[in-house]
């Protein structure tokens, strides 16, 4: 058998073991084992990370090993889902990420699936429209556009905003750290729930802001 096909096989089945046992807990809570509100919460979101990793390594299995005739179709996902947002260039100068839902917790594990869709948006514009703008240096401004009621995570430090940074490493932005990336994190009144990624030159960050603030008042 191939040894790397063993190996990625048995990576993914380590991921769903994981999420089988953290099922497992949630179904002793439910039959009446004790367990604190802060505890479940920490098991939740432990099971739903396992899920996570472990779909995603097998779509990267079947993406890898399967010949795309009369099976599983050697194709970015975007072309046979519907992505859930659009990737634009703004003022000819900036990359625009708009997402159709709000960032998601980060507290016990990094969203993968948020870096894997921004990723496949990525792929679909450069499929059809070339090749996207490279920032040496970058700011990056993910601005959140909700209400009170609509709003999911009340603190910015528990949103899973690296995730955004981690999916344009090494595609728009050479990497995330200190001296290649600034970040800001915005929040805008709104009936909608959206995010919107803005990645551009650091030089030009004022103007990026501003650019915000002008969408903002409109």
């Amino acid at each position: 058998m191939n040894e790397d096909f063993r190996s990625d096989v048995l990576a993914m089945r380590e991921y769903l073991l994981n999420a089988v046992k953290a099922a497992d807990q949630l179904k002793a809570v439910s039959e009446g084992a004790p367990m604190s509100a802060a505890s479940m919460q920490q098991t939740l979101e432990r099971a739903s990370g396992q899920f996570e990793y472990a779909v995603l390594e097998l779509r990267k299995i079947c993406e890898r090993y399967c010949p795309g005739v009369g099976g599983y179709p050697k194709q970015s996902l975007i072309e046979t889902e519907h992505p859930t947002g659009r990737v634009e260039i703004v003022n000819d100068r900036w990359v625009r990420v708009t997402l159709n839902t709000l960032l998601p917790h980060s507290r016990f594990y990094s969203p993968i699936w948020l870096s894997d869709t921004i990723r496949c948006l990525l792929t679909g514009y450069e499929r059809e429209h070339g090749r996207l703008p490279f920032f040496p240096k970058a700011v990056l401004v993910i601005e959140e556009d909700c209400s009170i009621g609509g709003r999911r995570i009340f603190d910015q430090d528990n949103k899973g905003w690296k995730a955004v940074a981690n999916a344009i490493k090494g595609w728009l932005i050479p990497d995330d750290d200190q001296f290649s990336l600034s970040i800001a994190l915005r929040s805008v009144f709104s009936d909608e729930n959206c995010c919107r990624i803005l990645i551009g030159p650091e030089e030009k960050t004022s103007e990026i802001i501003e650019f915000c603030q002008r969408r903002q008042q409109i």
